[in-house]
């Protein structure tokens, strides 16, 4: 049976998941809840009794999927974060996926790994796709990730009702590759926002302007965005921002500033101008390498308030 023939992952269907952290183990949950029997495993213990509580069955090694074949070695995943990002994973899982097995990489990488990941897989008969998602660990929570997904229109099908069950919204962008090029632009343009945001609070707070009132008006104004209502940067506007929790993450600085590598590297590779993206890279870089780099992005505002003469 070739993989074009292969039934979509409806409920029922067998999924390993590998990583059941922060987003893994509730995305690996709402599997669950959805129906799927879900085979994980993790290297931290806690996030293993966590998935088991949430009906996972957890795997002494990286579990196989539903359609058959042996499972690689734990050792050879290790090497990456991503099957995708590391060669000796990707031969490891190509070589003993079962037959019409769909590999679905969630994590962010560099535009042309993904491309490699998906010819390998094809040229075994396999259906892979890349599909970065959106949402951080509320969304993974919450079953209302956002997926940008890269691969073949066969590939995208049969992954749809089981990104359905993880999400609110998955959109195929194309080709393998795909998924990844959108989630590295929309980044690179969200770490954008986040500095405007912080900059835009500092500055009407030296104007002499309450951070509330000015979030009253930006947030119903032209210069509303995801970065000031949801993740507003200063601490009281926004209810539930990290913020507001002393900047617990959310989406750390340490992640941001590897998909804006990501993205730089893809820019400079195509001849791409991006000034502000590269002003944002070197600016979250300087964040990263002191005591905040654990801390939300949103973090920035931190910064710019002290070097403005204002109390963060």
């Amino acid at each position: 049976m070739s993989p074009t023939d292969q039934p979509a992952l409806a409920p029922g269907s067998t999924v390993a998941v590998i990583g059941l952290g922060h987003i893994g183990g509730p995305m690996a949950a709402n599997l669950v809840a959805g129906g799927y029997r879900v085979r994980g495993f993790d290297l931290a213990p806690e996030a293993l009794a966590e998935a088991q509580a949430a009906g996972v069955e957890i795997a002494a090694d990286v579990p196989r999927g539903g359609a058959g074949g042996r499972r690689p070695s734990s050792r050879r995943c290790r090497a990456g974060r991503s099957y995708s990002t590391s060669t000796e994973a990707r031969t490891a899982w190509v070589a003993n996926a079962g037959v019409g097995a769909l590999l679905i990489d969630t994590s962010t990488i560099d535009v042309e790994e993904a491309r490699t990941a998906s010819r390998e897989a094809t040229e075994a008969g396999l259906l892979a796709v890349d599909a970065p998602l959106s949402g951080g660990v509320v969304g993974a929570k919450a079953g209302t990730l956002a997926f940008m997904v890269g691969g073949s229109a066969e590939a995208f099908e049969r992954a749809q009702p089981l990104l359905a069950v993880l999400g609110s919204r998955a959109v195929h962008c194309g080709p393998p590759g795909s998924g990844q090029a959108v989630k590295l632009c929309n980044n690179m343009l969200l770490a954008i926002h986040q500095i405007g945001v912080a900059e835009a609070f500092a500055l009407a707070q030296n104007l002499g302007v309450e951070a509330q009132a000015f979030y009253d008006v930006a947030s119903v104004a032209t210069g509303a965005c995801w970065a000031l209502t949801t993740n507003c940067p200063v601490p009281g506007p926004v209810d539930g921002s990290p913020s507001a929790r002393g900047y617990e993450p959310g989406f750390a600085v340490s992640l941001m500033n590897k998909d804006l590598g990501l993205a730089i590297s893809a820019a400079e590779r195509t001849g791409t101008e991006t000034e502000l993206g590269h002003h944002a890279q070197r600016l979250y870089a300087a964040i990263g390498e002191g005591s905040d780099a654990g801390r939300d992005f949103s973090v920035v505002y931190r910064g710019i308030a002290e070097r403005s003469g204002l109390e963060p």
